[in-house]
């Protein structure tokens, strides 16, 4: 009985062992359907059946469960086995019971009795279907991969320090000019000589990734096969093992020469003033920023000329535009040909003229000085008439006259009205007493700081036109201040409440009184208009201003849609990612918004995508010689296209002649707003305009 005992034990080992192992294992007839005589309990969690069901095929055969178009691949596979004596592993599908399919990996062997009959077969059959379905993932993903890296528009490489590229796609090899990626890996050994314009920028790649792990718009001269120049940009990180060995380097390239050259050409635009070519008041600002912080490290005196045109505005009136334009283009060449050693000469605005000059002495710039006004002095012939203008010249001199750009600026615009005050084709230096006059300038900030409280503010409107339709479509809220001591011009005033900050308080009553008046003319039947309020620099950098808004929303009942606010150019590039945030949460309360003044600034089109604008204004000044300077022509198509590219509406302002306008006809422009078609009237007047277009609707 003991052995009896023995033998149970055993037996209940070998069940609990087979039972533990994970799948299925069995024993089997070499016959047609390979019939079970032995299967163990992981039958059911691979089959779904009970062992009982298959043994003998009691319920169904094995060979059943097989996937019919694996079968014969299989029975052929455990053949040869069998023939050689050897193991078999084969994979391939079975049908589970719960209707599914599963893939199992199968291992055995078979059982021969002393003539080399197969007596049986034994083994192992384990689900592998999760292994397979990652097998295929990663196959999928690998085929993708592949036809990503052969149909890619961007290059993307392989490289290593010393062997330069070891992969590259299509893309790389058609942008760098060779036949196909091998040509470009066999041909292209000494990246750093042979590929890179600028010696030494391969240095300052690998440096960067050494230093970072990686690099992002690494934009770099490069020469092509053929020897031409193109721009590119590279983002690549270091690609290490798993014991931090460098194995090599990664990354993409992209061509980017068309948008250097069109960026550019927009910074030539932006910094260069589009009537005279001379560097604008943008430009200026950064070379006396420049000037200033060498004198400030080098030592060194630096000079600001402001230059006034003294009989210009006679002329620009009397003989119109155009020969203004022209007297504008003659003097600024030739205040361009009396510069020397690096002296600039810039347009400020209008008639105003500003000369830096670094690294001089008092007697150079008497000297330029007096040559400008003998130039400018100089009779000039324009459209058959003589013409004959002086200028008026004041000068401020760093380090004694100011610190800071804007300070050196305002005071030889001082020093300029004391010159013309002394009468004029003369020159003047700012000395302390110019600072006399900042004594009316403070009794007119007092002025302006109770101009609200007094009420002597209004508004003004001017109507926005669509060009197809002629409809009134809108309209801008202009700020006019009538005070007691007359009526004083916004480009007076507006200034200086821009720089004391009063313009946050004044800013706040032209949103509040534009949208009562909207919602009053929407209550009168006469509406929905929106009307646009120009927001200042102060308005966007400081308080909360998308609050603001909300709140004279909520007060005044005006639908936000009806509200659009204007900023310019100039005002959100300083600090665009602020601006775009501002801008975002204005968008967010419904609001329009409009980028006034087009084309004056800087705005690239990835800058110009930041900004949530619904509407261009193109600036009046492009509109002057629309019709008859081709480069101004341009401009004005291009930013029109541009703005439709961007989904976006584009206004027209200034325009003042019936050809202006028809030139915006042509070329798709949607809304005009100008003298031409209506000039700014109170709000009880453009409330009349729009019951009349009302009734005639």
């Amino acid at each position: 009985m003991p052995g009896l005992d023995g033998v149970k034990q055993r037996e209940r080992l070998l069940t609990t062992l087979l039972s533990n192992v994970d799948g299925m294992i069995y024993r089997c007839r070499h016959d047609e359907h390979w019939t079970m005589e032995f299967v163990s309990e992981g039958c059911l969690a691979l089959t779904g059946y009970q062992p009982q069901d298959l043994v003998l095929n009691r319920r169904l055969s094995f060979e059943q469960l097989m996937h019919p178009e694996d079968r014969s691949r299989v029975r052929a596979l455990v053949d040869a086995a069998l023939r050689e004596r050897r193991r078999y592993e084969v994979e391939y599908r079975i049908a589970h019971a719960d209707g599914g399919s599963r893939w199992v990996w199968e291992r055995g062997a078979g059982n021969f009795d002393e003539q080399g009959r197969v007596e049986s077969l034994e083994g192992i059959i384990q689900d592998i279907t999760e292994r397979k379905r990652s097998e295929e993932s990663l196959a999928e993903a690998e085929r993708r991969y592949r036809s990503i890296f052969e149909n890619a528009i961007e290059g993307i490489f392989q490289s290593t320090p010393d062997a330069g590229y070891v992969t590259v796609n299509p893309a790389l090899a058609r942008m760098y000019g060779y036949d196909s990626p091998e040509q470009l890996i066999g041909l292209l050994r000494d990246i750093d000589r042979q590929l890179y314009v600028q010696p030494g920028r391969r240095a300052q790649f690998m440096a960067a990734l050494a230093r970072d792990g990686s690099v992002t718009n690494f934009e770099s001269q490069v020469y092509r096969r053929d020897g031409s120049v193109m721009w590119i940009s590279e983002n690549a990180r270091e690609v290490r093992g798993p014991e931090g060995r460098l194995l090599m380097y990664e990354g993409t390239v992209e061509a980017i020469t068309e948008r250097k050259l069109h960026d550019a050409a927009m910074r030539y635009q932006a910094t260069h003033d589009a009537l005279t070519g001379l560097p604008n008041r943008l430009l200026l600002q950064e070379r006396l920023q420049q000037a200033l912080d060498a004198a400030r490290e080098q030592g060194g005196q630096v000079a600001v000329a402001f230059i006034d045109l003294d009989q210009f505005k006679l002329i620009n009136d009397s003989l119109g535009h155009h020969t203004g334009d022209a007297l504008l283009r003659t003097m600024a060449q030739r205040l361009r040909a009396c510069l020397r050693d690096g002296a600039v000469v810039a347009r400020q605005s209008g008639d105003e003229f500003v000369v830096l000059m670094t690294r001089t002495h008092r007697g150079a710039i008497a000297y330029l000085a007096g040559l400008m006004l003998d130039a400018l002095s100089q009779p000039c012939v324009i459209g058959g008439r003589e013409l004959r203008v002086t200028c008026s010249i004041g000068i401020s001199l760093f380090p004694g006259d100011g610190e800071d750009a804007a300070a050196l600026l305002r005071n030889a615009d001082m020093a300029m009205y004391r010159a013309k005050e002394a009468g004029r084709n003369n020159v003047q230096y700012y000395t302390a007493e110019l600072q006399a006059g900042i004594a009316g300038r403070l009794e007119l900030l007092t002025r302006l700081g109770q101009a609200v409280e007094r009420g002597e503010f209004r508004l003004h409107y001017q109507p926005k036109f669509d060009l197809r339709s002629g409809r009134i479509t809108g309209a801008e809220a202009l700020l006019r201040w009538e005070s007691p001591q007359g009526m004083v011009m916004p480009e007076t005033f507006i200034p200086l409440a821009e720089e004391t900050g009063l313009i946050l308080s004044i800013g706040h009553w032209v949103m509040r009184t534009a949208c009562l008046h909207n919602r009053a003319w929407l209550d009168a039947g006469i509406g929905p208009i929106p009307v646009s309020v120009n927001l200042s620099r102060r308005q966007i950098v400081h308080g909360d201003i998308a609050a603001g808004v909300a709140g004279v929303l909520a007060e005044t009942g005006l639908p936000a849609e009806l509200l659009e606010l204007e900023v310019t150019e100039s005002m959100v590039l300083p600090d665009a990612e602020q601006a775009a945030a501002v801008m975002q949460r204005l968008r967010a309360l419904g609001v329009r918004l409009s980028m006034d003044d087009f084309g004056t600034g800087y705005s690239s089109l990835s800058q110009l995508k930041r900004f949530p604008v619904q509407s261009l204004k193109i600036d009046r000044s492009f509109l002057r010689e629309v019709t008859t300077d081709p480069d101004s022509a341009a401009i004005v198509k291009a930013i029109i296209s541009l703005g439709h590219n961007l989904d976006l509406r584009v206004l027209a302002e200034g325009v003042e002649t019936a050809e202006q306008q028809a030139f915006l006809g042509a070329n798709g422009c949607d809304e005009l707003q100008g003298f031409y078609l209506a000039r700014p009237m109170p709000a009880e007047r453009f409330a009349e305009l729009l019951r009349h277009q009302a009734l005639a609707a």
